[in-house]
């Protein structure tokens, strides 16, 4: 992968590396234990009211879907919006069923403010997204726009242990068991080196909430997750203020 300043890579990059890796994404992501369970942990730490009836809600990196099968296990009865900006998830997302209620959209992050999704929305979930972005602040800041105000954030993320356990942890996992398995599974292998690489040199965890406050969020919480991933995988919610 290319990369650009602070080694991050750029989002083209990303991007074309997701879409090489799609079709073997669902199939990788499913042997991992508590994958799609913690999905819906956080999707639930949203605390959307009721089955979610007359609630727009927004999916950004949806990815191949299953954070908006989360969304939808908290919210049934909620308009969901997936967005993502690799063509080859989406074709998968797409290619699932779903109710009339949910629509895929292919776009960058960093073009929403632009476009029209339908919004105000009144909750925000991003999965495996913020660490993957060349600059993170600008698009957490148009998320926050396109929440109405008392809206809420959750973004479900790995981020860097804060102990030396959790960072060992996290290194043999990748190195013994998910890079070997993308190679055994026809996997881009590249796309889950940057998976390491892009958790080992992100944010901690107080870090990362640190950043949604400076992003212009407020009540800023953190979650972590049981299993391997305590420690390592965290929910992090926060709410547009009421008036800005």
């Amino acid at each position: 992968m290319s990369r650009k300043h602070g080694g991050r890579p750029d989002g083209a990059t990303v991007t074309a590396s997701f879409d090489a890796g799609a079709s073997a994404y669902d199939a990788l992501t499913d042997r991992n234990p508590g994958y799609h369970e913690h999905l819906r942990v956080s999707a639930s730490r949203l605390g959307l009211p009721a089955d979610g009836s007359g609630l727009r809600l927004l999916d950004v990196g949806c990815g191949t879907g299953a954070s908006t099968a989360a969304l939808l296990s908290a919210a049934p009865g909620a308009t969901v919006v997936g967005v993502d900006a690799s063509a080859g998830m989406l074709e998968q997302a797409r290619a699932k069923r779903w109710p009339g209620n949910v629509a895929f959209v292919h776009l960058p992050v960093e073009e929403l403010g632009a476009a029209d999704l339908g919004g105000p929305f009144d909750a925000v979930f991003a999965a495996y997204l913020v660490r993957n972005l060349t600059d993170p602040d600008g698009p957490l800041r148009t998320l926050r726009s396109l929440l109405r105000p008392g809206g809420t954030i959750a973004v479900h993320e790995y981020v860097a242990g804060l102990t030396l356990s959790a960072r060992l942890r996290w290194t043999l996992v990748c190195w013994g068991i998910v890079i070997p398995l993308a190679a055994a599974k026809g996997g881009n292998v590249p796309l889950y080196r940057h998976l390491w690489r892009s958790v080992a040199t992100f944010d901690n965890a107080p870090a990362f909430a640190d950043r949604l406050v400076r992003a212009g969020f407020t009540d800023a919480r953190t979650e972590t997750m049981s299993g391997w991933q305590r420690g390592i995988e965290h929910t992090f919610t926060a709410r547009r203020p009421d008036a800005e």
